[in-house]
């Protein structure tokens, strides 16, 4: 199937919207804006289920606040965003009524998608708001992530949510029509229409966000290769021309997705709390550069952190690199007691992370 065609009959589908697009110069909210992007959904849910992420909360609490510019201590932040979210989730559900539509509001940290069971519940209940007729609003819960357990940035919230729903593409709404090799102001940018690999995004310059935003191109990028790594297909255009996104999606630029991770491994590599490291010798550096390998006792070199059995460890190489994420099946008590044993000298002959449980780092 085409790739333009994969994103016209998506059955699944997140929508992600930035402040700049629903918010006014004077830091409220853009209700014409707001009209113009629910009607596209509304259009486009009498077939597909959407999943509505959007930016904006701390953009538009600025001016019932009286703040003049973004605030940048977190305590002002959360305070601005408290108001924003009663606002945006005002505004969301008066422009869904219009069409009869009832909105649920899904306030997420980055805690709740990177611990199990409570990824689990953001799934189930994203899926009974569907089943009951609604759209499901989701944004990242500002008035009490901090920045340790901040997703980053909504462009890469809505690419997790995309992997936790099993979503069959994921749209990014912003204030450009799709990526060009450098700012579109830029003399000499050139649009790119479709990205099939890492190779078309060679010599790409991609800027951060802007006044209102956290986001930028950059955010965008990074979250249309975690979606397309998980297989979901992504389109990157302006909300201006969401319309068209969600008909046909012949505008903006289109990410193929690629085969590589599954749903559980893209979450244990871009979602999931990690709750401990080991550090590995050359050896099995080279070993688990292979597919399907496990890793084994005998080549981890050091342990930190306190952990269980089924809990997410990052693993590292001799020099520190990042090599992957995977699902330790022993505690660290029980590891530090095994590390640098042979397989054939442990009581039990199960690998520390199973191949089919670590998810490599690109």
């Amino acid at each position: 199937m085409d790739l333009r065609e994969q994103l016209a009959t998506a059955r699944k589908i997140v929508v992600k919207v930035g402040s700049s697009s629903i918010s006014t110069p004077e830091h409220r909210v853009d209700t014409k804006a707001i009209d113009r992007i629910v009607d596209a959904i509304t259009g486009r849910a009498q077939v597909s289920d959407i999943i509505l992420v959007t930016s904006g909360a701390i953009a538009v609490g600025m001016a019932p606040l009286r703040l003049s510019s973004r605030p940048t201590d977190l305590a002002t932040k959360q305070a601005a965003a408290s108001v924003g979210q009663v606002e945006l989730a005002y505004a969301w559900g008066q422009s869904f009524a219009r069409h009869g539509i009832t909105v649920g509001q899904v306030l997420l940290t980055a805690s709740d998608a990177g611990q199990r069971d409570r990824a689990r519940n953001i799934q189930n209940t994203i899926a009974r708001l569907h089943q009951l007729g609604s759209i499901p609003v989701v944004n990242e819960n500002d008035t009490v992530a901090t920045t340790e357990v901040r997703f980053g940035d909504n462009d890469r919230l809505a690419a997790i949510v995309a992997n936790l729903v099993s979503a069959d593409a994921l749209v990014l709404l912003s204030d450009v029509d799709g990526l060009y090799t450098a700012n579109p102001s830029t003399p000499g940018a050139r649009f790119i229409p479709e990205v099939s690999g890492p190779e078309d995004l060679a010599g790409v310059v991609a800027g951060g966000g802007g006044a209102v935003g956290t986001g930028g191109m950059a955010t965008k990028l990074n979250a249309a290769q975690l979606a397309t790594r998980a297989g979901i297909p992504v389109l990157l255009t302006s909300a201006t021309r969401i319309a068209d996104a969600l008909d046909d999606a012949s505008v903006g630029t289109a990410f193929a997705p690629r085969k590589g991770l599954n749903a559980w491994k893209t979450w244990a590599l871009y979602a999931a709390e990690v709750s401990g490291n080991l550090v590995v010798d050359e050896g099995a550096m080279e070993a688990l550069a292979q597919p399907g390998t496990s890793l084994l006792a005998v080549g981890i070199t050091a342990i930190d952190g306190d952990f269980h059995a089924g809990d997410i460890v990052e693993v590292h190489g001799p020099a520190g690199e990042i090599l992957g994420r995977g699902e330790v099946n022993y505690s660290s008590g029980a590891l530090q007691r095994m590390r640098g044993k042979h397989t054939a000298d442990l009581p039990d002959k199960r690998p520390v992370v199973h191949a089919d449980y670590f998810s490599h780092q690109e």
